[in-house]
C-alpha cells in the first residue's frame, strides 16, 4: 500500500517471501527452522531430532538453502564435519508488512450518506489525525435515526450535518473508502486511490443490533487502516474534483 515504493523492489521482495514461505510449507522443514532458531546443528543431529533419514533431510536442507533460510558451515575443529544454522534475517519480513498511504483527507462514501459513511467518519476522527469527510451517491434527506441512536449507545460523537453528494465533496487528492457494495459497483472511475469495505446496510433491517454490528465492524476496519495512513498537506485548493 506504500504508493511511493519502487514497484520493482516490491515485486522482488514478494517473490523472495513466496519462495521462503513455500519452503516452510512442510512439517519437516518447519521443524528444522524451529530447532535452528537458537542453535547450530549437524545434519546428523537434525536427522535424529526430526526422525527422518539422512537422504531425505539432505533434500529438505537444499530447499531451505535455495530459499535463503539456512546456511552450512564447516566445523572449525574438524573440517570433515558441517553445521547448519539459520541464515541471519532469513525469516525477517516474511509476513506482510503494513504499508502506508499519504493523503490530505479520507472520504467515506455510501449510497445515502446517512449511516455507514457518517459512522465511519466519526470512528475515523477518534482513531486518526488525518482529516476525514463523508458523502453519498444518492444522499438522503437526513442522517438515519438508527445511526444516531447507535452512536449515542456506543459513546460515538456523530456530527449531524446533512447528507452530501460525492460530487460536492470529492477532492482529487482524497483517498476514497467505499463502505457499501452498491457504491463500489456503481461509482464512476476516479483518479483517486480507492479502498472498499463490504459492510452490510444496517438500515435494511433497522434494528439496534444491526446498527451496533455495523459500528463494530467499521471500528475494526478503521483500527486496521488508520495506523497506515499519514497526513499530507493538500496539494490543491478547495476546488472540487468534478470541476
Amino acid at each position: 500500500m506504500n504508493i511511493e515504493e519502487n514497484p520493482t523492489s516490491w515485486v522482488e521482495r514478494r517473490e523472495r517471501r513466496a519462495r521462503a514461505l513455500a519452503a516452510l510449507g512442510d512439517p519437516t522443514r518447519l521443524g528444522a527452522m524451529d530447532l535452528l532458531a537458537v542453535q547450530d546443528l549437524s545434519p546428523d543431529a537434525l536427522s535424529a531430532a526430526l526422525e527422518v533419514p539422512g537422504n531425505l533431510l539432505a533434500h529438505h536442507l537444499k530447499v531451505l538453502e535455495i530459499a535463503g533460510l539456512v546456511q552450512r558451515v564447516q566445523s572449525k575443529n574438524d573440517r570433515r564435519r558441517t553445521y547448519v544454522h539459520a541464515a541471519a534475517d532469513g525469516m525477517a519480513g516474511l509476513l506482510p508488512e503494513p504499508g502506508f498511504l499519504e493523503t490530505a483527507r479520507v472520504l467515506f462514501v455510501c449510497t445515502h450518506n446517512s449511516a455507514r459513511s457518517v459512522l465511519a467518519e466519526a470512528l475515523w476522527r477518534e482513531a486518526s489525525d488525518v482529516p476525514s469527510a463523508s458523502a453519498g451517491t444518492h444522499p438522503a434527506d437526513r442522517i438515519n435515526p438508527g445511526a444516531l441512536q447507535a452512536a449515542s449507545r456506543l459513546g460515538l460523537h456523530l456530527e449531524e450535518h446533512p447528507p452530501q453528494r460525492i460530487e460536492d465533496v470529492l477532492r482529487t487528492d482524497d483517498v476514497v473508502v467505499s463502505v457499501c457494495d452498491a457504491v463500489n459497483e456503481e461509482l464512476n472511475p476516479l483518479g483517486n486511490i480507492r479502498i472498499h469495505w463490504s459492510i452490510p446496510d444496517p438500515a435494511a433491517t433497522g434494528t439496534p443490533v444491526a446498527f451496533d454490528a455495523a459500528v463494530e465492524e467499521l471500528r475494526e476496519r478503521v483500527s486496521h487502516l488508520a495506523p497506515r495512513v499519514r497526513h499530507r498537506r493538500s496539494r490543491i485548493s478547495s476546488r472540487k474534483a468534478s470541476r
